[in-house]
């Protein structure tokens, strides 16, 4: 880390964000908010030359992937603490405790045990188990069919029945209109209950939502390809899914095939209609899980004047870890966000030993599991928020800044992917743009910011767990390329002159948001 003397350093070089010119954007563009300090001269703390010795070492094999629970995942949060120390910015958890715990537990492949009307099915062939608290055994009759186990305002299979406490027996899919449109939106395009595993979690919240204490899906077309999967999984004896350990019991919930499905209720394909079905039901479930420790890195610059208000700038500290005896690195994904936020995080501090540290408090947050779920960020958001959600103005969430993605064609080399700015707050969104015009040019390209988007980026990444509590979100990405998610996603790859200028747009836009007058305003608010 470099000391306050290098400050009066500055490159003349066109593409670098944040160059001071006469002839540039800086002197036209004024933001009627934030303090008059310039603050170019902390952001050109943020250099590649640092980056890139930063992200050699923390995606480096001595970290092993830096898988969840695992050996490279302790290193790498050990790795974060020492670098706030040194940098003397606090923990808010206080003392020298930077990490919040999150306790997980990685579950084994359940088996089930059903009997309909004395009539066995088997688990793999029939039947796996999605989701269950340890061992379970329920003898019912009270099943509920809910049709597509839909739940919107325009459209809900659970209008006109009871299902609290209750098992229900739902099917893929979503029914369309006569012009061949999905009902809940009018659309061709693929919905949220159509489409692939989001179709899974938004039928199993809407049970959830309802009352419901196990659901039932049908799913022929998933359950070919999930069954085999999980067989191998349980004859191997390999842990299955990650998830967040809860006190609380969680939801049973079974795919099955049109065979099971039948038993339960025959006319389940041609059947829309919501009902009670009295069939005899007999469900035993054999569960292995093991906890799991894991941890979030949390520092923070606590604001002068509006400290009890907080921005969150956050990155996934977690990959892929150990596959087949080869380390996936995950130097862009998210080696690139995690490094970014250390050299924000300087560019802040220094700014507060020159006695102008921002108004409102900023929390650094490297949350983990996200790869295995967002569970990191959930856990922050759901379960433990170390600052009220309702004092957090927004979360910048940096995931991949590192490389050029590939299918780009058109363009500026020196572009990024921005998702969220406007899902939320229009004020974000007019300060985001406000930012980059008067101090960095990015083409920001907001291809994927596409509600119609196939990738759904803006549900995959940690700032949608603080999005769907209404907070203000910009998601800032690369793309992906050839490397995502396979072990050749090394530092040597990095575009480190692009992840230098990627990461001043992130302390500039916070530096704005930290220190104008007012909090974005959430316009856009969902229920």
């Amino acid at each position: 880390m470099k000391h306050l003397l290098f400050l009066l350093f500055t490159t003349l070089l066109i593409t670098s964000c944040g160059t001071s010119s006469s002839n540039n954007t800086i002197a036209s563009v004024q933001m009627n908010e934030a303090r008059s300090t310039d603050p170019s001269q902390y952001a050109n703390t943020i250099t590649k030359e640092e980056l890139k010795e930063m992200l050699y070492k923390y995606a480096s094999d001595e970290f092993e992937g830096r898988e969840t629970g695992e050996k490279g995942q302790k290193l790498a949060v050990e790795y974060l603490k020492t670098q706030y120390q040194n940098m003397e910015i606090a923990s808010p958890l206080g003392d020298d405790n930077y990490f919040q715990n999150v306790p997980l537990e990685r579950q084994g492949v359940a088996e089930a045990k059903i009997i309909i009307d004395d009539k066995s099915f088997n688990s793999f062939e029939d039947h796996i188990v999605l989701r269950a608290s340890g061992n379970t055994e329920i003898a019912t009759k009270d099943i509920v069919y809910v049709g597509y186990g839909i739940h919107e305002e325009n459209y809900s299979n659970y209008k006109e029945v009871d299902v609290k406490g209750k098992i229900v027996l739902a099917k893929a899919g979503e029914p369309k209109d006569a012009d061949g449109n999905y009902i809940t939106t009018g659309s061709p395009e693929d919905t949220k209950w159509t489409n692939g595993r989001q179709s899974l979690a938004s039928k199993r919240d809407a049970a959830i939502e309802n009352g419901a204490k196990g659901l039932i899906l049908l799913d022929d077309a998933m359950f070919t390809r999930y069954a085999p999967y999980y067989q191998r999984q349980a004859e191997s004896g390999t842990s299955g899914r990650l998830s967040l350990k809860s006190n609380e019991a969680e939801m049973m919930m079974l795919m099955v095939n049109e065979n099971l499905a039948k038993a339960l209720h025959p006319s389940i394909l041609e059947d829309e209609k919501p009902k009670e079905i009295k069939t005899d039901l007999s469900l035993v479930i054999e569960n292995k899980s093991e906890e799991i420790s894991s941890e979030n890195v949390v520092a923070y610059i606590k604001g002068s004047s509006k400290p009890d208000e907080i921005l969150v700038i956050s990155a996934h500290l977690d990959h892929e870890g150990i596959k087949n005896g080869e380390v996936y690195n995950g130097a862009d994904d998210d080696g690139s966000g995690t490094i970014a936020i250390l050299e924000i995080a300087e560019a802040f501090k220094e700014a507060e030993k020159a006695g102008h540290g921002p108004k409102r408090s900023v929390l650094f947050l490297h949350v983990t599991g996200e790869e295995k779920g967002l569970l990191g960020s959930r856990h922050y958001t759901d379960n433990d928020p170390i600052f009220p959600l309702e004092n957090t103005v927004a979360n910048l969430n940096i995931d991949m800044i590192g490389r050029i993605d590939p299918k780009r064609k058109d363009g500026e080399r020196n572009y990024l992917y921005l998702i969220g700015s406007d899902k939320l707050s229009t004020d974000l969104h007019n300060i985001s743009e406000e930012v980059n015009k008067k101090y960095c040019n990015i083409e920001l390209d907001y291809t994927y910011n596409d509600d119609n988007d196939p990738n759904r980026f803006y549900y995959r990444s940690d700032h949608y767990n603080f999005a769907k509590n209404n907070i203000p979100v910009i998601f800032y990405f690369n793309g992906t390329h050839d490397d995502y998610h396979q072990p050749s996603d090394t530092p040597d790859k990095i575009e480190y002159d692009l992840l230098e200028n990627r990461a001043k747009l992130v302390f500039y836009t916070a530096w704005e948001i930290a220190n104008r007058k007012e909090r974005p305003i959430v316009d856009k608010a969902t229920d």
